[in-house]
């Protein structure tokens, strides 16, 4: 008996009720973002910040992303012959996304940019160009925030500064004064001691050239290693100081730098995180000796906002994602979109989108502001963006995990690019101090640094009136400064997001926004999950403004 295999009609996979790929799309079609950026002192780069954005939701920018973490950074510590060489090898696919944010102005081009709202155009071409990958964020962030760093020592900065915030891309460890552009790393943390790095046991001794010192420790978490020049803490003979490590010294020699190995990382996979050892290895001072926390904390006030900015593109991205599934899957009868639960889900997400979007630059309005002399917006930016530092990252990992289920099993699968969104997330609340560190720090910037204060209330009182809720909300939090304590910093913390965050809204956003905002982030009208607004909200308005075409 002879049995056929194929018969008309049989065919057990046709692919019905399944969403077409979301690429190409404009990953800047973002109301919240172009507002912002108008109102923030940028809007001439608005046209720079749509093309950002073509590009981002390119079918080709986001088949880099895919590779650049599918096939992940190799170390090669020694050439064929034995000799060292510790060296980051990376997919052609990561060096493109690399070349464009360089050339875009993503890395350190603002500080080179005397147009008021420099600093604002870069956050917002980082929050469209994010929708691609974020393991390259790291080393363009890195190099951005490096620049106010190395100020402190002009004869440093003269020579390095026009490298870093020029826009070429040129991967390779060379003499870094022979490149046309440089990147830039930094190394604080040590196992031993984490964020505490005043506990740091790296050592600096001075040789007999002025400013010149050899280094001996061993870095734990370092990312980016194949940068040019890094940032580094050591103790030297007066305290704990800021140096410039460069890869390459200037007779052409590798300077010692031996990657131990590469961290085996729950997500940002496609940058390579590492153990550096030093032994002898040449630095330059910068600042004074015994003053490095203080000279690298512009670093880090940079770095903060940028994981501020890059929670904030997880979360457009992931809503996107998730919106464009509900528009074109059926359940039950019905669209995804048209269901009334699934509407208030990815509504509930939009109100947390766009609050952290609207954060986002209105902190990088606040440091453009600062950087060209404006003290108020300094003390502000010194307080907001630890605040928004600390919560908008908390929210990251509870809002992608939420987009991820509007997509049910087919999130859940690499393939959809979800899960890498998904391991992202958490990293942008451990990197430059975890939620401790920041609630702490808060607290601190408001004992010991003036102006601190009355900046954040001087920020809420413009919204003075607006929204009953909101003007309780200021009411509370006066009173839990009063009353504050350590262990309660995070309590304190997160209100003064939230109020701050609502403030921005009801200035800026829609009323349907702001009112749904105020109603469930500082009313109580609200679950404990997102997809709880009450049936006040107006659902309808939301999701249009959100995701056009949907409400």
């Amino acid at each position: 008996m002879v049995f056929s295999l194929a018969h008309e009609g049989s065919a057990t996979h046709d692919v019905t009720n399944q969403p077409p790929p979301l690429a190409p799309y404009d990953a800047s079609e973002d109301a919240a973002l172009l507002e912002g950026l108008r109102r923030e002192g940028a809007g001439w780069a608005e046209e720079d910040v749509r093309r950002i954005g073509r590009i981002a939701g390119s079918v080709q920018a986001q088949e880099w992303a895919d590779l650049a973490n599918r096939h992940e950074p190799e170390l090669r510590t020694h050439d064929r012959y034995g000799h060292r060489v510790d060296e980051v090898e990376f997919h052609p696919s990561w060096h493109h996304l690399m070349r464009t944010a360089v050339a875009e102005g993503l890395a350190g081009a603002p500080w080179a940019d005397d147009r008021s709202g420099a600093h604002v155009a870069r956050t917002a071409g980082g929050l469209a160009w994010g929708h691609t990958d974020a393991g390259h964020g790291c080393p363009t962030s890195m190099t951005y925030a490096a620049v106010p760093a190395l100020r402190h020592q002009p004869d440093l900065a003269k020579v390095y500064e026009p490298l870093l915030t020029g826009r070429e891309y040129e991967p390779g460890l060379r003499v870094p004064t022979e490149k046309r552009g440089l990147l830039a790393g930094m190394g604080m943390t040590e196992k031993q001691g984490g964020s505490d790095v005043r506990t740091n046991t790296t050592v600096a001794a001075p040789t007999s050239e002025a400013g010149v010192y050899t280094l001996r420790g061993h870095k734990w978490f370092t990312s980016a290693p194949m940068c040019d020049v890094f940032l580094v803490l050591a103790q030297a003979p007066e305290g704990l100081s800021c140096f410039l490590v460069p890869r390459v010294l200037p007779d052409g020699s590798r300077n010692t730098f031996r990657i131990q190995r590469l961290k085996d990382k729950l997500g940002n996979r496609s940058n390579a995180s590492s153990e550096p050892e030093f032994d002898g290895t040449v630095a330059w001072l910068v600042g004074p000796e015994g003053r490095g926390v203080k000279t690298i904390i512009d670093m880090v006030n940079c770095t903060r906002l940028d994981c501020v900015m890059m929670s904030a593109t997880l979360m457009r991205k992931t809503l996107v994602e998730a919106g464009h599934h509900a528009r074109h899957r059926t359940a039950f009868g019905a669209r995804l979109i048209d269901q009334p639960l699934m509407r208030n889900v990815l509504a509930d997400l939009a109100l947390e989108s766009e609050a952290a979007t609207t954060l986002a630059l209105r902190l990088a309005g606040a440091a453009d502001r600062a950087v060209r002399g404006d003290a108020g917006e300094q003390a502000f930016r010194r307080i907001a963006t630890a605040v928004g530092k600390y919560w908008v990252t908390k929210r990251g990992p509870a809002f992608t995990a939420e987009a991820l289920e509007c997509l049910g099993g087919n999130g859940y699968v690499e393939d959809s690019g979800m899960p890498r969104h998904y391991r992202e997330a958490p990293l942008l609340s451990i990197w430059e101090g975890s939620g401790n560190v920041n609630a702490l720090d808060v607290l601190r910037a408001l004992i010991r640094e003036a102006g601190t204060a009355e900046a954040l209330f001087g920020e809420l009182a413009l919204a003075q009136g607006a929204d009953a809720r909101l003007d309780a909300a200021v009411h509370r939090l006066k009173g839990m400064l009063r009353e504050g304590s350590e262990a309660g910093a995070r309590r304190l913390v997160e209100h003064m997001a939230l109020t701050l965050q609502a403030s921005l809204l009801v200035r800026h956003a829609p009323p349907a926004i702001a009112d749904a905002f105020c109603a469930t982030r500082l009313g109580g009208d609200w679950g404990h999950a997102f997809g709880t607004l009450p049936d006040t909200a107006d659902v309808r308005a939301i999701l249009e403004r959100a995701l056009p075409g949907t409400g």
